[in-house]
């Protein structure tokens, strides 16, 4: 079985809706996985957008989600630390947790980056995308990707 990351929210490479964006409730959306790499300790997951003015935009940084983990439900809350021990770090909105898209104009894709790891991470506060991916050099087992696309009607 393929490592694979999916949504119900919508298709690979199909609009995102308004609800999990800026002009919406800015929920985070229903993910799901299968097919974790054998030895996967623990999960990391990334949403940006690379069609962001400028630079590569953050939406959504998390880690240390457990082993067991097949998936997240809508609406995570905006919080470091997470009841099953998961944790958040910082996006460029300069907070913790989900910040939907909010493209300032055309259609800009989403990537949710969903990676398997042979290991739990420890920061001394919530890291940026940048700050987590140099800690994974070399823990990665697997990675699935989940691309969305959205744009604002005005």
């Amino acid at each position: 079985m393929a490592f694979e990351i999916t949504s119900t929210a919508f298709q690979a490479n199909g609009m995102i809706p308004s609800k999990y964006t800026c002009d919406g409730e800015d929920l985070s959306p229903p993910l799901a996985w299968q097919g974790a790499p054998s030895g996967t300790k623990s999960f990391a997951l990334i949403a940006d957008d690379p069609d962001a003015p400028g630079k590569t935009w953050v939406h959504w940084v998390l880690y240390n989600l457990p082993s067991t983990t097949t998936g997240l439900p809508e609406n995570v809350p905006k919080k470091e630390a997470l009841q099953d021990g998961s944790r958040q770090g910082m996006t460029d909105f300069d907070a913790v947790g989900y910040g939907g898209p909010c493209p300032p104009s055309g259609v800009h894709r989403y990537y949710f980056k969903l990676y398997a790891l042979d290991t739990t991470l420890s920061f001394p506060k919530p890291p940026t995308k940048v700050q987590l991916l140099d800690a994974m050099k070399g823990r990665v087992l697997g990675e699935s990707q989940l691309m969305g696309r959205y744009t604002r009607r005005r």
